[in-house]
């Protein structure tokens, strides 16, 4: 399962390699990558970039279930990625402290910060499975690679 999965993994890079190629902007960037994780990844209920704007963290472009626009500062698992400048694996979202639930079918999530040219933090990859521990340190690894792929 595991390779398989990395597999699907380096795939998905190749892929957003080569249409990154043709385009460098940044929003345009965003949305492929959720629209080839929402498609091509299982149990992924839920893929989008929530971004810092004036100290808030708000909803960018997503694939999925409406959205919450704003998260509450200093409150939630995006936040606390962005707080400790760290990839967070959720296995179960109703044990995390503080989850906010904007669609009440999300069971567990995976939170990667996003970091600029300059490695500072301008918001997250956020996604939402439907499915209890369907994240592990195989995604971590391998969606902070595609999330660095931002900074190209």
């Amino acid at each position: 399962m595991v390779e398989k999965k990395s597999g699907r993994y380096i795939r998905i890079q190749a892929q957003l390699k080569e249409l990154f190629a043709e385009c460098n902007d940044l929003m345009a960037r965003m949305a492929t990558i959720n629209a080839v994780l929402y498609h091509k990844m299982d149990g992924f209920f839920w893929v989008g970039f929530y971004l810092l704007k004036d100290g808030k963290l708000l909803a960018g472009s997503y694939q999925g279930p409406l959205a919450c626009m704003e998260l509450p500062k200093d409150q939630g698992v995006c936040w606390y990625g962005i707080n400790h400048g760290k990839t967070v694996v959720v296995p179960d979202v109703h044990e995390f402290p503080g989850h906010i639930a904007c669609d009440s079918r999300s069971k567990s999530e995976i939170v990667i910060p996003i970091r600029n040219k300059d490695k500072i933090i301008t918001g997250v990859l956020d996604i939402d499975s439907n499915l209890i521990n369907n994240f592990d340190s195989v995604d971590a690894e391998q969606l902070e690679k595609i999330v660095a792929l931002l900074a190209d």
